[in-house]
């Protein structure tokens, strides 16, 4: 038996929004975009290559809208894995994605922390 994480749910503001950034900033994929009832959308994207998705999913109500950006606590609650640090770093400068930290090497490998639009924490790595 062969399973795999399929997608993960992240609460955004607005679907547009989380598309602008996810897929014209950083060059996500996006993988479906489907028109529900009361306005939802079904909204799939996933990072170049990548088996997994992540939802884009629109808060509503007070409850939701407080824990955009929130969702694991204040941690960083997301690993972005890449062939190329060095690359991914220099790209995601010129679309002014806010870096917490300088790059740094861990016995693991190379990682900074970086932050979406929305307040989510994020790793970018590349494991050795």
């Amino acid at each position: 038996m062969a399973q795999h994480l399929h997608a993960v749910a992240l609460l955004v503001p607005d679907y547009d929004a989380g598309l602008a950034f996810y897929v014209g900033k950083l060059g996500f994929t996006c993988v479906s975009d489907i028109a529900l009832e009361n306005g939802k959308r079904w909204v799939l994207i996933q990072p170049q290559g990548s088996q997994t998705h992540l939802l884009l999913a629109k808060a509503h109500g007070p409850e939701q809208d407080a824990a955009i950006g929130q969702q694991t606590g204040g941690r960083v609650g997301f690993f972005l894995h890449t062939d190329s640090f060095d690359r991914d770093v220099a790209h995601m400068r010129t679309q002014g994605i806010t870096f917490e930290e300088e790059p740094r090497d861990e016995p693991y490998g190379k990682v900074v922390v970086w932050r979406d639009p929305f307040g989510n924490r994020w790793d970018l790595l590349q494991l050795n």
